[in-house]
Protein backbone atom coordinates (compact mmCIF):
# COMPACT_ATOMS: atom_id res chain seq x y z
CA UNK A 1 0.00 0.00 0.00
CA UNK A 2 1.33 3.54 -0.99
CA UNK A 3 1.97 5.50 2.25
CA UNK A 4 0.58 8.74 2.77
CA UNK A 5 3.20 11.79 1.68
CA UNK A 6 3.33 14.44 4.14
CA UNK A 7 4.99 17.82 3.12
CA UNK A 8 7.52 19.27 6.25
CA UNK A 9 9.46 22.83 5.92
CA UNK A 10 11.41 23.54 9.17
CA UNK A 11 10.73 27.38 8.37
CA UNK A 12 7.35 28.57 10.06
CA UNK A 13 6.26 31.88 8.19
CA UNK A 14 3.81 33.15 5.62
CA UNK A 15 6.13 32.19 2.85
CA UNK A 16 6.52 28.31 3.87
CA UNK A 17 2.87 28.04 4.24
CA UNK A 18 2.03 29.07 1.44
CA UNK A 19 5.51 26.70 -0.24
CA UNK A 20 3.89 23.99 1.60
CA UNK A 21 -0.30 24.46 0.40
CA UNK A 22 1.55 24.58 -3.28
CA UNK A 23 3.61 21.28 -2.44
CA UNK A 24 0.68 19.33 -2.08
CA UNK A 25 -1.02 20.33 -5.42
CA UNK A 26 -4.62 20.72 -4.87
CA UNK A 27 -6.82 23.75 -5.82
CA UNK A 28 -9.55 23.96 -3.36
CA UNK A 29 -12.79 24.72 -4.93
CA UNK A 30 -15.99 26.57 -4.53
CA UNK A 31 -16.16 28.73 -1.14
CA UNK A 32 -12.87 27.73 0.63
CA UNK A 33 -13.82 27.57 5.06
CA UNK A 34 -10.53 27.56 6.49
CA UNK A 35 -10.71 26.24 9.92
CA UNK A 36 -8.53 27.57 12.99
CA UNK A 37 -8.46 28.47 16.72
CA UNK A 38 -9.28 32.22 17.54
CA UNK A 39 -7.60 31.21 20.81
CA UNK A 40 -9.07 32.28 24.49
CA UNK A 41 -8.74 34.75 25.77
CA UNK A 42 -5.22 35.36 27.71
CA UNK A 43 -4.17 32.87 25.30
CA UNK A 44 -0.65 33.80 23.41
CA UNK A 45 -0.13 30.64 21.57
CA UNK A 46 -2.49 30.16 18.72
CA UNK A 47 -1.55 30.65 15.55
CA UNK A 48 -1.09 34.28 14.25
CA UNK A 49 -2.90 36.73 11.94
CA UNK A 50 0.37 37.69 10.36
CA UNK A 51 1.31 34.17 10.07
CA UNK A 52 -1.58 32.64 8.22
CA UNK A 53 -3.11 35.98 6.53
CA UNK A 54 -1.47 35.65 3.07
CA UNK A 55 -2.28 31.62 2.49
CA UNK A 56 -5.82 32.42 3.90
CA UNK A 57 -6.03 35.49 1.02
CA UNK A 58 -4.58 33.14 -1.64
CA UNK A 59 -7.48 30.85 -1.00
CA UNK A 60 -10.10 33.57 -0.50
CA UNK A 61 -10.98 31.99 2.49
CA UNK A 62 -13.26 32.62 5.10
CA UNK A 63 -11.86 31.91 8.36
CA UNK A 64 -14.50 29.66 9.95
CA UNK A 65 -14.76 29.04 14.00
CA UNK A 66 -17.80 27.39 16.36
CA UNK A 67 -18.75 28.51 19.77
CA UNK A 68 -17.31 26.41 23.07
CA UNK A 69 -18.82 24.30 25.94
CA UNK A 70 -17.59 25.98 28.46
CA UNK A 71 -17.73 29.46 30.27
CA UNK A 72 -15.27 31.70 28.51
CA UNK A 73 -14.69 34.51 26.38
CA UNK A 74 -15.98 32.18 23.11
CA UNK A 75 -19.51 30.23 24.63
CA UNK A 76 -21.53 32.98 23.21
CA UNK A 77 -21.84 35.20 19.89
CA UNK A 78 -21.00 38.49 20.92
CA UNK A 79 -18.63 37.30 22.89
CA UNK A 80 -16.74 35.25 20.46
CA UNK A 81 -16.83 37.86 18.25
CA UNK A 82 -15.58 40.45 20.34
CA UNK A 83 -12.10 37.80 20.95
CA UNK A 84 -12.14 37.01 16.86
CA UNK A 85 -12.10 41.01 16.49
CA UNK A 86 -9.29 41.44 19.18
CA UNK A 87 -7.04 38.66 18.17
CA UNK A 88 -7.18 40.07 14.82
CA UNK A 89 -8.82 37.67 12.73
CA UNK A 90 -11.19 39.67 11.62
CA UNK A 91 -8.67 42.37 10.25
CA UNK A 92 -7.30 39.81 7.76
CA UNK A 93 -10.31 38.05 6.46
CA UNK A 94 -14.05 37.30 6.65
CA UNK A 95 -14.88 35.27 9.73
CA UNK A 96 -18.01 32.85 10.20
CA UNK A 97 -19.15 31.75 13.86
CA UNK A 98 -20.25 28.89 11.75
CA UNK A 99 -22.95 27.95 15.07
CA UNK A 100 -24.11 31.42 15.52
CA UNK A 101 -27.54 30.46 14.39
CA UNK A 102 -27.53 27.22 15.27
CA UNK A 103 -26.47 23.84 14.20
CA UNK A 104 -27.16 20.55 11.84
CA UNK A 105 -27.00 16.79 12.46
CA UNK A 106 -24.46 14.68 10.16
CA UNK A 107 -24.89 11.30 10.41
CA UNK A 108 -21.90 8.98 11.75
CA UNK A 109 -20.88 5.66 9.71
CA UNK A 110 -19.90 2.60 11.86
CA UNK A 111 -18.66 4.93 14.66
CA UNK A 112 -17.46 3.67 17.58
CA UNK A 113 -19.58 5.24 20.07
CA UNK A 114 -21.85 8.23 17.71
CA UNK A 115 -24.48 8.24 15.69
CA UNK A 116 -24.14 11.44 14.82
CA UNK A 117 -22.43 14.53 14.64
CA UNK A 118 -23.41 18.46 15.02
CA UNK A 119 -21.89 21.18 13.66
CA UNK A 120 -21.89 24.90 13.10
CA UNK A 121 -24.96 25.03 10.51
CA UNK A 122 -22.93 27.42 8.23
CA UNK A 123 -20.76 24.31 7.36
CA UNK A 124 -23.22 23.85 4.30
CA UNK A 125 -22.23 27.06 2.56
CA UNK A 126 -18.69 25.65 2.28
CA UNK A 127 -17.23 23.77 -0.72
CA UNK A 128 -13.94 22.83 0.93
CA UNK A 129 -11.93 23.48 3.74
CA UNK A 130 -8.16 23.77 5.18
CA UNK A 131 -8.06 22.41 8.19
CA UNK A 132 -5.47 24.97 9.39
CA UNK A 133 -4.15 23.50 12.85
CA UNK A 134 -2.10 24.46 15.52
CA UNK A 135 0.10 21.15 16.99
CA UNK A 136 0.10 21.25 20.95
CA UNK A 137 -0.98 19.37 23.73
CA UNK A 138 -4.42 19.47 25.19
CA UNK A 139 -5.43 19.03 29.20
CA UNK A 140 -7.88 16.61 28.14
CA UNK A 141 -7.07 15.00 24.69
CA UNK A 142 -3.73 15.02 25.52
CA UNK A 143 -2.82 16.34 21.78
CA UNK A 144 -4.68 18.53 19.55
CA UNK A 145 -3.79 19.02 15.65
CA UNK A 146 -5.96 18.05 12.47
CA UNK A 147 -8.12 15.06 13.85
CA UNK A 148 -9.01 17.50 17.12
CA UNK A 149 -9.80 20.81 15.04
CA UNK A 150 -12.01 18.25 12.68
CA UNK A 151 -13.93 16.95 14.77
CA UNK A 152 -14.30 19.21 18.10
CA UNK A 153 -13.22 22.33 16.17
CA UNK A 154 -16.53 22.43 13.61
CA UNK A 155 -18.87 20.97 16.20
CA UNK A 156 -21.17 23.63 17.44
CA UNK A 157 -21.14 24.12 21.36
CA UNK A 158 -23.48 21.75 22.35
CA UNK A 159 -21.60 19.27 19.72
CA UNK A 160 -18.61 19.84 21.68
CA UNK A 161 -20.43 18.47 24.75
CA UNK A 162 -21.55 15.67 22.73
CA UNK A 163 -18.33 14.68 21.47
CA UNK A 164 -17.01 14.78 25.13
CA UNK A 165 -19.21 12.80 26.46
CA UNK A 166 -19.54 9.99 23.64
CA UNK A 167 -23.58 10.86 22.73
CA UNK A 168 -24.26 10.61 26.55
CA UNK A 169 -25.54 14.27 27.24
CA UNK A 170 -25.73 17.07 25.00
CA UNK A 171 -25.26 20.55 27.21
CA UNK A 172 -23.78 21.10 30.38
CA UNK A 173 -19.97 21.03 31.32
CA UNK A 174 -20.09 18.65 34.38
CA UNK A 175 -20.98 15.92 32.08
CA UNK A 176 -18.03 16.10 30.14
CA UNK A 177 -16.04 16.31 33.26
CA UNK A 178 -17.62 13.36 34.62
CA UNK A 179 -17.47 11.08 31.21
CA UNK A 180 -15.29 8.47 30.16
CA UNK A 181 -12.22 9.59 28.41
CA UNK A 182 -11.53 7.10 25.98
CA UNK A 183 -14.47 7.08 25.25
CA UNK A 184 -14.28 10.86 24.28
CA UNK A 185 -10.74 10.25 22.34
CA UNK A 186 -12.62 7.58 20.11
CA UNK A 187 -15.71 10.23 19.42
CA UNK A 188 -13.46 12.74 17.96
CA UNK A 189 -12.49 9.97 15.39
CA UNK A 190 -16.24 8.94 14.85
CA UNK A 191 -16.36 12.67 14.44
CA UNK A 192 -13.96 13.12 12.27
CA UNK A 193 -15.75 10.65 10.32
CA UNK A 194 -19.17 12.87 9.82
CA UNK A 195 -17.07 16.00 8.89
CA UNK A 196 -14.94 14.01 6.28
CA UNK A 197 -18.08 12.41 4.52
CA UNK A 198 -20.23 15.27 4.79
CA UNK A 199 -17.32 17.44 2.75
CA UNK A 200 -15.52 14.88 0.56
CA UNK A 201 -12.29 13.54 1.92
CA UNK A 202 -11.12 14.89 -1.28
CA UNK A 203 -12.14 18.17 -0.47
CA UNK A 204 -10.35 18.98 2.65
CA UNK A 205 -6.44 19.11 3.20
CA UNK A 206 -4.60 19.66 6.19
CA UNK A 207 -1.84 21.81 7.89
CA UNK A 208 -0.52 21.31 11.09
CA UNK A 209 2.19 23.81 12.52
CA UNK A 210 4.24 22.76 14.92
CA UNK A 211 5.48 25.47 17.11
CA UNK A 212 4.74 27.15 20.46
CA UNK A 213 4.50 23.47 21.76
CA UNK A 214 2.68 24.06 25.26
CA UNK A 215 1.46 21.23 26.91
CA UNK A 216 -2.01 23.04 27.18
CA UNK A 217 -4.29 24.13 24.24
CA UNK A 218 -5.15 27.12 22.95
CA UNK A 219 -8.69 27.01 24.71
CA UNK A 220 -6.71 27.38 27.95
CA UNK A 221 -6.44 31.42 28.96
CA UNK A 222 -3.54 30.52 30.82
CA UNK A 223 -1.67 27.89 28.87
CA UNK A 224 1.77 26.75 29.99
CA UNK A 225 4.95 28.11 28.29
CA UNK A 226 6.17 26.13 25.40
CA UNK A 227 9.61 23.87 26.97
CA UNK A 228 10.18 22.64 23.59
CA UNK A 229 11.66 24.31 20.56
CA UNK A 230 9.13 25.12 17.43
CA UNK A 231 9.47 22.03 14.91
CA UNK A 232 7.87 23.55 11.78
CA UNK A 233 5.06 22.92 9.56
CA UNK A 234 3.41 19.70 8.28
CA UNK A 235 0.56 19.51 5.69
CA UNK A 236 -0.99 16.22 3.97
CA UNK A 237 -4.34 15.03 2.42
CA UNK A 238 -4.29 12.36 5.10
CA UNK A 239 -5.30 13.79 8.35
CA UNK A 240 -4.33 10.27 10.40
CA UNK A 241 -0.38 10.39 9.02
CA UNK A 242 -0.27 14.27 9.31
CA UNK A 243 -1.31 14.60 13.55
CA UNK A 244 1.37 11.24 13.58
CA UNK A 245 3.52 12.79 12.42
CA UNK A 246 3.72 15.34 14.70
CA UNK A 247 3.39 12.81 17.28
CA UNK A 248 6.47 11.03 15.85
CA UNK A 249 8.74 14.68 15.45
CA UNK A 250 8.09 15.31 19.17
CA UNK A 251 9.40 12.03 20.04
CA UNK A 252 12.53 12.37 17.93
CA UNK A 253 13.12 16.01 18.92
CA UNK A 254 16.73 16.28 20.58
CA UNK A 255 15.01 19.01 22.68
CA UNK A 256 14.96 17.73 26.16
CA UNK A 257 11.97 19.82 26.45
CA UNK A 258 9.61 17.39 24.74
CA UNK A 259 9.40 15.25 28.21
CA UNK A 260 6.79 17.78 29.22
CA UNK A 261 4.82 17.53 26.14
CA UNK A 262 5.27 13.84 26.22
CA UNK A 263 4.58 13.39 29.46
CA UNK A 264 1.05 15.15 28.77
CA UNK A 265 -0.13 13.39 25.40
CA UNK A 266 0.62 9.76 27.32
CA UNK A 267 -1.33 10.93 30.25
CA UNK A 268 -4.33 11.63 28.66
CA UNK A 269 -3.69 8.57 26.26
CA UNK A 270 -3.80 11.12 23.10
CA UNK A 271 -2.66 8.45 20.70
CA UNK A 272 -6.53 6.64 20.50
CA UNK A 273 -7.40 9.12 18.50
CA UNK A 274 -5.52 8.99 16.12
CA UNK A 275 -5.60 4.78 16.19
CA UNK A 276 -9.29 5.12 16.11
CA UNK A 277 -9.46 7.45 12.85
CA UNK A 278 -6.89 5.24 11.19
CA UNK A 279 -9.37 1.93 12.32
CA UNK A 280 -12.37 3.70 10.76
CA UNK A 281 -10.88 4.51 7.51
CA UNK A 282 -10.22 7.93 7.77
CA UNK A 283 -5.87 7.57 6.32
CA UNK A 284 -2.73 5.79 7.66
CA UNK A 285 -0.37 6.04 10.03
CA UNK A 286 2.28 4.67 7.94
CA UNK A 287 3.44 7.73 6.13
CA UNK A 288 6.53 9.21 4.12
CA UNK A 289 8.33 12.38 4.62
CA UNK A 290 8.76 14.84 2.41
CA UNK A 291 11.17 17.42 3.38
CA UNK A 292 10.74 21.03 1.61
CA UNK A 293 13.90 22.19 4.08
Amino acid sequence: MTKAKVYFSKEITPESLIKIYDALCVTLKGKVAVKLSTGEKGNHNFLQPALIAALVKKLNGTIVECNTAYAGARDTNEAHWQLIRDHGFAAIAPCDLMDEEGDMSLPVAGGFHLKENFVGKNLANYDSMLMLSHFKGHPMGGLGGALKNMSIGVASGRGKAWIHTAGQADAGFENIMNADHDSFLRSMADADRAVMDYMGAENIVYINVANRLSVDCDCCAAAAEPEMMDIGIFASLDPVAIDQACVDAVYASPDPGKAALIQRMESRNGILTIQSAEKLGLGSREYEIVSLG
